[in-house]
């Protein structure tokens, strides 16, 4: 009886991200987090927060 209750799915994560920010970039900035994202195997996203955390840390 336990199995039937399992969900079919993704798992569920710990601390999901629920809280959609949206920016406006110009041609430049979104061509140069683009690159960046790109050549150190980075989503934006990622990008974005690790930028946020070091803004955090100061």
């Amino acid at each position: 009886m336990a199995e039937s209750k399992r969900r079919v799915g993704r798992p569920v994560e710990p601390n999901p991200k629920r809280s959609p920010v949206t920016i406006r970039l110009n041609e430049a900035e979104y061509s140069r987090l683009k690159e960046y994202a790109e050549l150190h195997s980075m989503t934006m996203t990622q990008v974005i927060a690790e930028g946020l955390n070091l803004v955090y840390s100061k």
